[in-house]
């Protein structure tokens, strides 16, 4: 039997090798290897993609977190970092990222819990928080978890009933929608990673800041070039943290495939709903619709009667690599104890990291390999 992978980004590179090759070229032969003319045409492409005023190309999906979040503490604040006083709400069911970027911004993460169906935010904790204890909340930095859409609409009428900012965590669902409006576009900033692995990936680390607020945008670009417009003569502490031309370069030369890429992953998730309906001891993940454009950065089922690792076992034994996406919640780890608020016992983060399993999407997947996974899940559950 075959190996399916979760992901096999050789055979999306040969499905794109021409255009890649074509990019690596034209970097070959300018040899404007830091902020060559890729960075700023991936800039300019990537906002008309989102329908965003800027973007602003970074280092990685972390950094543009912590890029936009310094920008909003400088414009709202007046100084280089937030204070510990100043309080960020989020999800602790995410990569360790979102959490990390807010204490590096020097403000303290508030972790609400999650509903259970999208895994993302839940409204409701939100409200619950902001109604007991409001006055040090500047912030709330939703994640597009698996590239499924947070509630976008609840989550920026609170945001401007309470004068809060909105950073969305976009690293997982380049290209998803909300409503019309592509994820990143719609709070103040949106944050998007493209490491190989994301759904639009480069072959290293890169991100990227999106953004309708000139004065953030132009913020941003301050900071990752070491914290001002010339770099003898700095306004604020900055960091080294510019897009890569060779890593804009690839970026450039994928963009062009993510509608049809995010696409093939609709319809390999829509196969193992089909599929896998049936199966009584898996929650899976919500079909996209046309208000709501999941991209199945994962496809993210939730093994409910306990038996989610042996589900794993079963699946590496017959050559099907799955991965667990999160299996630690953020407010369980060391780093934030004693720096951050936990708002109440957090039941569906610490009962999703112990049923969650995500398994293959890759968009150039076959319809073997698809219904392969899809009957030895139901195999196993027989």
């Amino acid at each position: 039997m075959k190996n399916i992978p979760m992901l096999d980004l050789r055979l999306e590179y040969e499905h794109m090798k021409e255009d890649i090759d074509s990019a690596f070229r034209r970097c070959l032969e300018h040899q404007k290897w830091i902020l060559g003319p890729e960075v700023k045409e991936l800039e300019e492409r990537t906002a008309e993609y989102l329908g965003a005023g800027h973007c602003i190309g970074a280092s990685s999906g972390t950094e543009a977190l912590v890029l936009s979040l310094r920008a909003l503490a400088i414009k709202t604040k007046g100084r280089e970092y937030f204070s510990r006083e100043d309080e960020i709400i989020t999800t602790p069911f995410t990569f360790t990222a979102t959490g990390d970027a807010i204490l590096r911004a020097g403000a303290t993460p508030v972790f609400v819990d999650i509903d259970p169906m999208t895994y993302n935010l839940d409204v409701n904790g939100i409200i619950s928080y902001l109604a007991s204890d409001h006055a040090k909340v500047v912030g709330i930095v939703p994640v597009h978890l698996y590239g499924q859409a947070c509630d976008m609409d609840n989550i920026m009428e609170i945001a401007d009933r309470h004068g809060l900012f909105v950073i969305e965590d976009v690293a997982q669902a380049f290209g998803g929608e909300w409503k019309g409006r592509k994820l990143g576009s719609i709070g103040t900033a949106g944050a998007y990673s493209f490491f190989p692995s994301k759904n639009l990936g480069g072959f290293g680390d890169a991100g990227m800041v999106a953004t309708n607020d000139e004065e953030i945008a132009g913020l941003v670009q301050m900071l990752l070039k070491h914290g001002g417009k010339d770099k003898y003569n700095v306004h604020h502490i900055g960091y080294n943290a510019r897009l890569d031309t060779l890593q804009a370069a690839i970026i450039l030369a994928k963009l062009k495939y993510i509608d049809e890429f995010n696409e093939r992953r609709r319809t390999i998730s829509g196969f193992y709903h089909k599929a896998l309906s049936g199966v009584e001891a898996l929650a899976l993940p919500l079909p996209t619709s046309a208000d709501i454009r999941h991209v199945y950065h994962q496809y993210t089922v939730r093994v409910t009667n306990g038996r989610r690792d042996d589900l794993q076992k079963f699946l590496g034994e017959n050559h099907i690599s799955t991965m667990v996406y999160y299996p630690v919640p953020l407010h369980q780890m060391k780093v934030f104890a004693g720096r951050s608020v936990v708002h109440g016992a957090l039941p569906q983060s610490e009962k999703v990291v112990k049923e969650v399993l995500s398994l293959p999407v890759e968009p150039l997947m076959d319809g073997d390999s698809t219904a392969a996974v899809a009957e030895a899940v139901r195999r196993f559950f027989s």
